[in-house]
């Protein structure tokens, strides 16, 4: 009897193994080129193959995200109009998907958005503006409450001539907003205060002529890392009570191309990535100290063309690149010692696809 359960045990545990090696992935595109929104894929983190599961027609969903109890997936559809929008889909079996809720912006081309359970961001890049949406207990959109607005000041008089807001996220204490306001080369903050937030100045000045566009936090919620599209370098930050002190700058687009986009750490928070557009095209790949949360330079990785976004799996083995341009998503194999990428030619064939999140 004891050797019956002790083997019943055994095959639980490896069915749980099993099931953590494949892991469900959602992908948004623009859908000007033939695409025709959202899919969902079946992702092995082990053989790193994909095999698609559904599509869901959407306009332009430029960028998703998956809500904390992973049952519904946040989308902008990004349009230059008045039609831009929010959407929410839920998750259904075996990957299936289904648009449940959606509300306007209020601000054209909305190309970012997060969620906390409580609230919903949307970053409107040509609005210049951030969106904020209270949600609903179940996770559905309650009234969209207000909209904060980006200002200019750079000296990029092509780039920065009207205000853009890039990105918004949450702080990881959960107190704060930080927003990236890329024509003021500014980083915003704003304060979460029970049903409401409020702004709370300015969380850093970051260099002239920066254009800063995405942000990410490490691990343990000390240090923030902003990637520049403009000046093309990664700036690392203390991050204390909606504030941040400038530690390090230091260079990812090494030819000026102007086109910095990207970053993200690995799940260990070893190394940092970012990604590079318009010249040189690929991923720059960065050593992180724990410690002081500085950066070293390791390596440099090519890609096809116009990697916009990308992101690596929750076990660190992979790191999959949206190359919009090239009309694919490269998977790069993971060397999670020295942190550098090796092209494994999966690639996964998709017209102008531009956001991958994993499930």
């Amino acid at each position: 009897m004891k050797l019956k359960s002790a083997l019943i045990m055994l095959l639980s545990c490896f069915g749980i193994v099993r099931a953590q090696e494949v892991q469900m992935m959602f992908v948004g595109t623009y859908t000007d080129g033939g695409s025709k929104g959202v899919y969902s894929y079946r992702f092995n983190q082990e053989t790193g193959e994909a095999v698609v599961l559904d599509s869901l027609e959407m306009r332009n969903p430029s960028y998703l995200t998956i809500s904390r109890d992973d049952r519904l997936i946040y989308v902008v559809s990004e349009t230059h109009d008045d039609q831009a929008s929010l959407n929410i889909v839920r998750i259904t079996k075996n990957g299936g998907m289904r648009l449940i809720d959606t509300a306007l912006t209020g601000g054209e081309n909305p190309c970012y958005v997060a969620a906390n359970g409580g609230f919903a961001l949307t970053a409107n890049y040509s609005g210049g503006s951030m969106s904020l949406f209270r949600l609903k207990q179940c996770g559905t959109l309650a009234e969209l409450i207000t909209r904060f607005n980006g200002a200019t000041g750079g000296p990029d008089l092509t780039r920065q001539q009207a205000p853009h807001v890039h990105c918004a996220c949450f702080t990881p204490d959960g107190r704060y907003v930080l927003a990236t306001d890329f024509s003021a080369d500014r980083i915003l903050s704003f304060r979460i205060e029970g049903q409401n937030v409020t702004a709370n100045d300015v969380a850093a000045q970051v260099s002239a002529d920066s254009g800063p566009r995405h942000l990410t936090f490490s691990n343990d919620g000390r240090f923030a890392y902003l990637m520049s599209e403009l000046s093309g370098k990664v700036t690392v930050f203390a991050y204390h009570e909606g504030r941040l002190e400038k530690l390090q700058e230091i260079v990812s687009d090494r030819v000026g191309a102007r086109g910095g986009a990207d970053i993200h750490l690995s799940p260990d928070g070893r190394y940092l990535y970012s990604s590079n557009r318009l010249k040189d095209e690929g991923i720059a790949i960065f050593a992180v100290d724990n410690l002081t949360g500085l950066l070293t330079s390791v390596g440099y990785q090519p890609t096809a063309m116009h990697p916009r976004q990308f992101n690596i799996t929750p076990n660190g083995r992979y790191l999959l690149c949206c190359c919009r341009d090239s009309n694919k998503i490269q998977v790069f194999r993971r060397d999670a010692d020295t942190g550098l990428l090796t092209d494994t030619h999966q690639d996964i064939p998709l017209s102008k696809p531009v956001c991958v999140q994993f499930f």
